[in-house]
């Protein structure tokens, strides 16, 4: 079996790569540049992250237009980094290019770092936009494209337990791109948990 990996340096997709290659999957790791504000810490920590893996250096797909077009506090430092989190289409954009990339490459699948439908907080973080984004790719590919979501029963909690586990380091999760986490922004926020407020 063979899979595109989208990997963005966080937490949740270089443990996804972690899993993936324990498994002895193959795997095309893939960067997406949306016009992230995060975009060049996010690259530098994937590029470190798949390097400590033994996997191959991510490609890179620069769609930066889409955070031009598409404005949002993850693109656009002038917005709100929580109040205008939301970025229309982000993960169906993720998976179009990365189903397009393993139609490219032959392989099986595309896998996506996103946790429990419980902790999701926009549209497109279900299990029902997974499996209508795969019944897409399918229509729109010709042949079937699987869409994994390998931590859709974890928590945060469960992610940052098995990562410590698994030796995972370096990793970088702060939608604002500075050189220290913001502490305010989704990302940050998720691993607030367990903490009196």
């Amino acid at each position: 079996m063979s899979i595109v990996t989208l990997v963005s340096g966080g937490l949740d997709s270089t443990l996804v790569a972690t899993l993936a290659r324990e498994e002895g999957v193959s795997q095309y790791p893939l960067f997406i540049d949306y016009g992230q504000r995060s975009r060049d810490r996010e690259l530098a920590a994937c590029k470190g992250a798949m390097a400590r893996l033994g996997l191959p250096e991510p490609k890179i797909a620069d769609l930066s237009g889409f955070g031009l077009l598409v404005r949002s506090g993850l693109t656009d430092p002038s917005l709100n980094i929580v109040s205008d989190a939301f970025t229309p289409g982000r993960n169906l954009l993720f998976l179009l290019v990365a189903a397009a990339f393993a139609f490219q490459k032959n392989a099986d699948a595309v896998s996506i770092g996103l946790l429990h439908e419980e902790t999701s907080l926009f549209p497109d973080q279900t299990s029902a936009f997974l499996s209508d984004a795969e019944s897409m790719i399918e229509r729109s590919m010709g042949r079937t494209i699987r869409v994994l979501a390998p931590l859709s029963q974890f928590h945060k909690i469960d992610v940052v337990e098995l990562a410590r586990l698994k030796g995972i380091v370096g990793t970088y999760s702060c939608h604002e791109g500075g050189e220290q986490a913001c502490g305010e922004c989704i990302a940050c926020n998720e691993f607030k948990f367990g903490r009196a407020e």
